[in-house]
């Protein structure tokens, strides 16, 4: 058989860059976890209906079919590209066993039928984050996301080496009500285009504006004057006021930028900053909105992002406003094993490789493993019973750091062995298990 062609868009890492991945999804569920958030899944698929419902997403799905199915009795299915529109249906279908506010982490594959380029691929993990009420949701929820996802940040940043990252924070509200100051008569439409200036950038947004919308060149001028406006601190407020624009809505929107902004950087200040451009492109998003960049890899495009949706679960009766945010964790990852900037001290959890003499005492080395693995020793026994010059380079090929001979230990990294008990022996906690490297 020829050696299979890879699939684009299908990231597979090597075990190195599996443990990173999964040292990572480690930090963000017990991060969750401490802040009471509680993990669900759903399922691959959801009706297609459902899924194009909402947002501009028709071309990215992609369609699962039965081969042989009759055309009479065809589900029309879609593999889900996000986990919100799938939390949105499980929230509505469970209901009744939930109690609100319901806070909910998830982790999990999703799919798009997209053009695959760095950062953006057909298969990829996210973990989601979101927190949902009963009728209403209190404001401080759209900081408190933010507070648990850069807390994840911060420890991939401290323990794994990852780099620091830069939230960037919207609000639809402010911006659609400033539009609206504008005389604008759909402000939905030039969110749309304004999210696109990360793209084609000031001037081709401009050309949208005025040859989709019709806008003239003081309200096409004024728009990119708000999208300018950034700012660590709350002296955005009076860039806003500057521009001379007054609407309800847009001082809504002041007031919800200002009151997440202050909370977040009270406990993470420098990372978390008001940029006005920020509009998110699916329309469910009502209010607040984040997206999050790595620092020094802005590339690599926005690895986490999210915001307020007051109407994304609704069943008619009752409606169950949210808000949250996703972390593209295979957005994140990817790129930076791929270049090799992350990895790990050894391809295998083993810490230990128990040699063997010879094959009639293959069962004494099977209970030294045994002993070992009770206490929580990762280890593994050798596979033949060379020599052990070969066993030891056996051992160093998968960066094992340990050798086990009998009643003592080599260390194989210094030369050093000594006489040991699996019952009682300790490796240093640092061997215990791989190591996540990181090179920049």
């Amino acid at each position: 058989m020829a050696r299979p062609k890879p699939i684009s868009g299908f990231p597979e890492f090597l075990p190195a860059g599996r443990m990173v991945e999964q040292r990572v999804l480690d930090i963000i569920s017990s991060t969750a976890e401490l802040h009471g958030l509680a993990s669900v899944e759903t399922r691959a698929v959801e009706r297609l209906e459902q899924l194009t419902r909402k947002g501009e997403i028709d071309k990215e799905i992609y369609v699962v079919r039965r081969l042989h199915a009759e055309s009479s009795d065809v589900d029309e299915l879609a593999l889900h590209f996000d986990l919100t529109v799938p939390f949105a249906r499980y929230v509505l279908e469970n209901s009744g066993h939930l109690h609100f506010p319901f806070r909910r982490y998830q982790v999990q594959k999703s799919w798009r039928g997209e053009r695959p380029q760095e950062g953006r691929y057909r298969e990829f993990t996210q973990a989601d984050l979101d927190i949902v009420g009963s009728g209403t949701l209190a404001l401080h929820h759209d900081a408190e996301l933010p507070l648990v996802a850069l807390e994840a940040f911060e420890r991939m940043h401290r323990d794994l080496g990852l780099p620091p990252v830069l939230m960037r924070l919207g609000n639809r509200k402010l911006a659609q009500g400033f539009y609206a100051g504008l005389g604008i008569d759909d402000p939905a439409a030039v969110l749309q285009r304004v999210d696109k200036l990360d793209k084609i950038g000031p001037d081709g947004v401009s050309a949208l504006l005025r040859d989709q919308l019709g806008m003239d060149d003081a309200q096409v001028r004024a728009a990119l004057a708000l999208a300018r406006i950034h700012s660590t601190d709350l002296s955005f407020v009076d860039e806003v006021t500057a521009l001379g624009v007054r609407n309800p809505l847009l001082e809504e929107g002041i007031a919800e930028v200002s009151s997440v902004l202050s909370a977040v950087s009270a406990q993470f200040p420098g990372r978390i900053a008001a940029d006005l451009r920020i509009a998110r492109g699916l329309d469910y998003y009502t209010g607040t909105v984040y997206e999050t960049e790595l620092v020094g890899f802005e590339s690599i495009g926005s690895v986490s992002g999210g915001g307020r949706y007051d109407a994304l679960a609704s069943d008619g009766k009752n409606t169950y406003p949210g808000v949250g945010l996703t972390i593209g964790v295979t957005r994140i990852l990817a790129p930076l094993v791929g270049r090799g900037h992350l990895g790990a001290t050894r391809s295998v959890p083993s810490c230990v490789l128990v040699a063997v003499d010879a094959e009639d005492t293959r069962p004494a080395a099977d209970d030294v493993a045994r002993q070992l693995r009770a206490r929580g020793i990762a280890c593994e026994v050798a596979p033949k019973a060379d020599k052990y010059g070969k066993q030891i380079r056996h051992a160093d090929r998968r960066g094992i750091p340990f050798v086990w001979f009998g009643d003592s230990v080599k260390d194989i990294r210094t030369g050093e062995q000594q006489e040991a008990d699996p019952g009682t022996w300790e490796p240093p906690v640092g061997d215990l298990r791989p190591g996540i490297t990181a090179a920049w």
